[in-house]
């Protein structure tokens, strides 16, 4: 059986940037010590917008500039940055909260080969959850999981929520 690591979104811009907080800057060594301690493939996504940002409808509903691609918030946290190195990992860039191709490219490195897929990152009600929603639709009889000490959503209630949600999509939480 394989095991697939799904680092979300622990770009500069959500940790300590311009949409970071002290939640997702407090889950930073969570993160580091599941990539130190993970020995399967890893999947890191990048949240990628660009000059044109404001006029996506994301930036009409969040217009506040963030991971435009080539800016330095658009970079992993260097902590995370630092646990990948020597690390095999695949890294995804997404224009929107979940990744479309992430499904095809874990199911290319799989093959026939049955895998379990755990999710980490930022931000557990937007990115993490679209991510691991995405991933449970396309692979419904695989084990998905996300790490909730190793993720932070925008508030600790939409945090929960999210936890929730996922939990009655029988992606396990705990």
């Amino acid at each position: 059986m394989k095991h697939y690591l799904v680092v979300v979104d622990m770009q500069k811009d959500f940790v300590d940037g311009a949409l970071g907080s002290e939640d997702a800057q407090a889950i930073v060594g969570n993160v580091v010590k599941k990539i130190n301690d993970f020995s399967g493939e890893i999947f890191v996504t990048l949240d990628t917008h660009y000059d044109d940002y404001m006029n996506t409808a994301e930036g009409r509903n969040l217009p506040v500039p963030h991971c435009i691609k080539g800016t330095d918030g658009w970079e992993l946290d260097g902590e995370v940055k630092k646990a990948l190195e020597g690390k095999r990992f695949t890294k995804v860039e997404k224009l929107t909260f979940g990744s479309v191709d992430l499904p095809g490219m874990i199911k290319s490195f799989a093959g026939d080969e049955s895998f379990t897929i755990e999710l980490v990152g930022l931000c557990t009600d937007i990115c993490v959850v679209s991510n691991a929603l995405l991933l449970k639709a396309n692979f419904p009889e695989a084990e998905i999981s996300v790490d909730p000490a190793c993720c932070a959503g925008v508030t600790k209630e939409s945090h929960e929520a999210a936890l929730l949600t996922m939990k009655c999509c029988h992606i396990k939480t705990s």
